[in-house]
């Protein structure tokens, strides 16, 4: 694109030339733009300078638009209304947007979040394309820099001042075992615990997690003759949850997939361990004005509140 020279021109020209094309007479031009008709005649002498051409020659059937001009009259009323769309910004249409929008969560959120928040997108912004990222580390980083639109992570201590944060949910910790594991009978204690292998899941932004370090409690407290699984992936451990007596500490709420989590049920904590995870929907503050991120921060959180009404 040659900038130096759409530098030099003055876009004014253009909406001028509109007039001109359209009233074929200098003074009804001029009346129109609420200008002075020697203005607008020295508007339609540069006009002619910026494009080497007369644009227009006198008849008695007024003025005539010579051939470049009529070129373009062609493109002209398109081209100002793409500027204007660029100025003034379009109306914002869910039903009709075409674009993509990147989320961050974890696999815990995602099991219980996306199928009823896709059905919703689906039905009101069905050409919207979501990405999502299970596992992202520096989070807050991807969102500053517009790789990330989204994030939806357990809580973290402060969000500076870029950022808008607010809490959807806190959920409740459980301990997650098969149906028929032996620790659904009696109380849960860490002594019954300790005799069970444990599975942790990996969690982005480690040191930000509660989850992460509730998971190293169990770990101090289980039995050295006893193993442990780390997996990245949620559908893994649920599968060895399902088939063997392993148990997994993690969010209850993950439950109210029963497609993915059958055979899977929630025990509480050991006494003294309560503990809850705030998860919290953050975007960066750039997207403030933007009437899709408005309308999406809306539709996450109107997801949210429509499962915990379940």
């Amino acid at each position: 694109m040659d900038t130096l020279n759409l530098h030099k021109t003055d876009l004014n020209l253009l909406v001028a030339l509109q007039a001109l094309l359209e009233e074929r007479n200098v003074s009804r031009a001029a009346e129109r733009l609420h200008i002075t008709q020697p203005a607008m005649s020295k508007t339609l002498s540069r006009l002619r300078a910026l494009f080497g051409d007369p644009l227009f020659t006198r008849s008695n059937r007024g003025m005539q638009p010579t051939p470049r001009a009529l070129e373009l009259a062609a493109e002209l009323n398109s081209v100002l209304d793409d500027i204007n769309r660029l100025v003034s910004g379009s109306r914002f249409d869910p039903y009709t947007y075409s674009g993509e929008v990147t989320l961050a969560l974890s696999e815990y959120v995602g099991i219980a979040l996306l199928p009823a928040l896709i059905q919703r997108l689906h039905r009101l912004a069905p050409r919207l394309s979501i990405r999502t990222i299970t596992r992202l580390e520096h989070q807050l980083d991807a969102l500053a820099t517009g790789t990330l639109d989204f994030a939806i992570h357990i809580a973290q201590s402060h969000y500076p001042a870029e950022y808008r944060a607010q809490q959807l949910v806190t959920a409740p910790a459980a301990i997650l075992v098969r149906a028929q594991h032996p620790l659904t009978t009696g109380e849960v204690t860490w002594d019954r615990l300790a005799s069970f292998p444990l599975i942790r899941v990996y969690v982005p932004d480690l040191e930000q997690a509660e989850l992460a370090r509730s998971s190293e409690a169990f770990m101090r407290v289980r039995s050295p003759s006893q193993g442990s699984l780390e997996t990245s992936h949620l559908m893994t451990a649920m599968e060895v949850l399902r088939s063997t007596d392993y148990f997994l500490p993690g969010p209850a709420y993950v439950l109210q997939n029963s497609h993915i989590t059958s055979g899977i049920v929630a025990l509480p904590t050991p006494p003294g361990s309560d503990y809850a995870l705030k998860y919290m929907l953050v975007a960066h503050r750039r997207t403030d004005q933007s009437p899709l991120h408005q309308w999406l921060w809306a539709q996450i959180i109107d997801t949210i509140t429509e499962l915990e009404a379940r």
